[in-house]
């Protein structure tokens, strides 16, 4: 693979995951932690070291191996070849369906933040940055990636 398309399938990759780690808070009420990850691999066979899954997450290098997707894709519990980035893989339907709440999240802790930095802010300034994120949430489209927090 050239280093180019190396580099795009490494960060499309750690969007993806990033993806399943929201998706798995938002489910759940916290990220999965990479021992928890790392864990639930070690009983499939399959051993993740943390620096590995810093640069997996983090999209610094392109990984190609299919024991760590399926154990990955087992953990997440979505299709390998979403995980894989496979031409044609649907978006699991669990993950397209915790999109519009993962965004909602979001806008909604900028707002809280919004509105205690903010502190002295006009009640309508405060509604006028609440409209405009309600709009960008609605504006989303549906198999867009927001982007994520990161990872362990």
């Amino acid at each position: 693979m050239p280093d180019d398309e190396s580099t795009t399938a490494a960060e499309d990759l750690a969007k993806r995951l990033r993806l399943l780690l929201d998706v798995a808070e938002a489910e759940t009420g916290s990220e999965p932690t990479f021992a928890q990850i790392a864990a639930f691999l070690e009983t499939r066979g399959t051993n993740l070291s943390r620096s590995r899954w810093t640069y997996i997450i983090n999209g610094h290098r392109y990984v190609q191996d299919r024991a760590l997707f399926e154990g990955l894709a087992a953990y997440f519990d979505v299709d390998p070849a979403f995980l894989a980035g496979s031409e044609g893989a649907a978006t699991p339907a669990k993950v397209s369906a915790q999109l519009d709440l993962v965004r909602s999240m979001r806008a909604a802790r900028v707002k809280s933040y919004a509105a205690r930095t903010l502190g002295d802010i006009s009640p309508n300034a405060l509604r006028a940055i609440s409209k405009f994120l309600d709009a960008e949430v609605a504006q989303s489209p549906p198999d867009e990636t927001p982007p994520a927090s990161g990872g362990n």
